[in-house]
């Protein structure tokens, strides 16, 4: 088999369509997330903790360079090449992780409940072999 047609089989098997899938609708899934979180979560929690928000928070490990005159901002103080700890963009990320994997809790608690939902169809018994009536049949007339 030639290295072309394997990679076609392995590439339109359904697990690796369904996968492609699942990432793609995942990404889309995620920026709406991200944007929840940073347009509408954060400014609440912001608000309660002070009126900031936390994608300025952070921590300058050095003093910026003489000749700064910009804002003491993260953005500034990154493009004036300052090491900062930015702990506020990392609470902000957390928080979003924690929201998307609630979500697709939900999600899958979701889809795994209608599939106990959906009722299995019965299972009928297997035909018993000739062979074996014939034998009980024996059976019971030696039994009479």
């Amino acid at each position: 088999m030639s290295i072309g047609s394997e990679f076609k089989e392995f590439a339109v098997k359904g697990n690796v369509i369904d996968l492609a899938v699942g990432v793609i609708i995942g990404g889309a899934f995620g920026k709406i997330v991200d944007s929840l979180v940073k347009d509408l979560i954060m400014p609440i929690v912001g608000r309660i903790f002070g009126g900031l928000d936390f994608s300025n928070y952070f921590v300058a490990l050095s003093a910026p360079p003489v000749n700064f005159t910009g804002p003491q901002t993260l953005e500034a103080l990154t493009k004036a090449g300052v090491p900062v700890l930015a702990y506020g963009s990392f609470i902000t990320v957390a928080v979003n992780f924690a929201i998307l994997a609630f979500i697709i809790f939900m999600m899958v608690r979701q889809i795994n409940r209608l599939k106990k939902q959906t009722p299995a169809a019965p299972v009928a018994a297997p035909a018993t072999p000739e062979e074996v009536l014939l034998l009980r049949q024996i059976r019971d007339a030696l039994a009479k």
